[in-house]
């Protein structure tokens, strides 16, 4: 192998026999040679065969010797090679990916720098920058977009077809109008909060149950988007299927995990507000509800990458969460700021076309938009549901996508960071070469 600045192989030190280029003439002392020497005489060759001594004029002129140009060639004397700069052939490459891990050669000579990374999908195999993972999300969703868009228009139709008719048959506005008469009774105001808290309750199950059959699906759809596989909705449905009751279970323990957190930190306030002083109880709750909010989201946080580690590594549901906390530590903040940014995207997307509609079916409604704006319900039949239904459908089937793609591209990234996951997901890609010694990575 030519050992040259541009070419150098990590972690090797030169064969038997075979000089250096960093280790050439310039760091040997000696008196300068003329650029041509004569043949050794007769004499000497004798004086040598006859056991004479052996240092002699056969020696290379100190200033001309150097590593042999290759098998069977004669070194041609010349001015001594430069020493190598302090370019990436200089020493070997510590960066991440396989040009870096011990027996990859490094790239380029003094002006270049490591080649771009192998992207046999929607991301580059290497750690990713925020707009990397974003890209990556939305390029799940413009790659496979027959996949993506069917399985979030399926999820979104069939969740505010039950919605709709919740709130159009058991659900009805009549029910809690009490909420909004100042002359109602304390048990039809009691009544009528308990029945709002029913409905509200019944449709956030049901939102819960639709978001937990999306993000299974769309990390089906998204892990294989990252090896470049495309994948049908019938092949994501049978990835996912055995996951789901389990993820299910998991957002589940973390909503009841978030809930008791607030609930405890508001506790010591009702109990003053209820045996002694209101007022400096109901400051208290809501100070402790405060910090009860900061715990819960620091730990949503913490767990926030469960959900894939769950679906991807066919975990269980609490080494999920004990998965996701060793993936979290020391880069809460980046991935607070990373999911932080991804939702205040989707739901601004979303919000450009869910308002439109919103706005069209008040102008067709009894109260009209004037009623709906003041009241902030307006009359919710049937034409208001519909018209209203389908601006959210239309909403669900930009937010799925890209919280579920963010979600999964951050659990890959994190792995990529941490386990030199790219080398597992270049094998995987069946990229030849890429990660062979993957092992001396640990």
């Amino acid at each position: 192998m030519k050992d040259t600045p541009g070419w150098a192989s990590p972690g090797s030190a030169p064969s038997d026999g075979q000089g250096s280029g960093a280790s050439g003439p310039a760091d040997r002392p000696g008196p300068a040679e003329p650029a041509e020497q004569p043949g050794p005489a007769p004499q000497d060759t004798a004086d040598a065969q006859g056991g004479g001594s052996q240092w002699s004029r056969q020696q290379p002129p100190p200033g001309q010797w150097s590593a042999p140009a290759g098998p069977g060639n004669s070194a041609r004397p010349g001015p001594p090679p430069p020493p190598p700069g302090p370019g990436w052939g200089s020493r070997p490459h510590q960066g991440h990916g396989p040009y870096g891990a011990p027996g990859h050669p490094a790239w380029g000579g003094g002006w270049g720098g490591p080649p771009p990374a192998a992207k046999p999908g929607v991301i580059p195999l290497r750690p990713l920058g925020v707009g990397e993972i974003l890209d990556g999300a939305v390029s799940t969703m413009r790659t496979y977009w027959r996949t993506v868009l069917g399985i979030s228009l399926t999820v979104a139709v069939v969740t505010e077809i039950i919605v709709i008719l919740l709130r159009g048959l058991v659900l009805d506005d009549t029910s809690t109008a009490a909420l909004d008469d100042p002359s109602a009774t304390a048990h039809e105001l009691t009544r009528a909060l308990g029945e709002a808290m029913l409905s509200s309750g019944a449709i956030f199950l049901v939102s819960l149950v639709a978001t937990v059959a999306a993000t299974a699906l769309l990390t089906s759809v998204t892990s294989r988007a990252v090896l470049g596989r495309p994948v049908t909705t019938g092949e994501a449905w049978r990835d996912a299927r055995p996951q789901v009751l389990k993820l299910l279970g998991l957002i589940l323990l973390l909503l009841l995990i978030a809930a008791a957190i607030v609930f405890g930190g508001m506790l010591p306030g009702i109990l003053v507000a209820v045996f002694g002083n209101s007022a400096a109880g109901l400051a208290l709750a809501v100070l402790g509800g405060l910090g009860g909010g900061v715990v819960a989201l620091w730990l949503m946080i913490r767990f926030s990458l469960a959900s894939p580690a769950l679906m991807l590594e066919k975990r269980g549901v609490v080494k999920s969460m004990s998965r996701s906390a060793k993936l979290v530590r020391g880069s809460w903040w980046r991935v607070f700021g990373i999911l932080l940014l991804a939702g205040i995207i989707a739901n601004i997307i979303s919000a450009i076309v869910v308002i439109p509609f919103t706005l069209i079916a008040a102008a067709f409604s009894g109260s009209g938009i004037t009623g709906f704006l003041t009241s902030g319900t307006g009359d919710l039949g049937w034409t208001f549901l519909i018209i209203s239904g389908i601006g959210s459908v239309i909403g669900s089937m930009i937010t799925y996508p890209i919280n579920a793609g963010v979600t999964v591209l951050l659990y890959v990234d994190q792995r990529i960071r941490r386990e030199a996951l790219d080398l597992e997901l270049a094998r995987a890609a069946g990229l030849e070469g890429y990660g062979a010694d993957a092992g001396s990575r640990g």
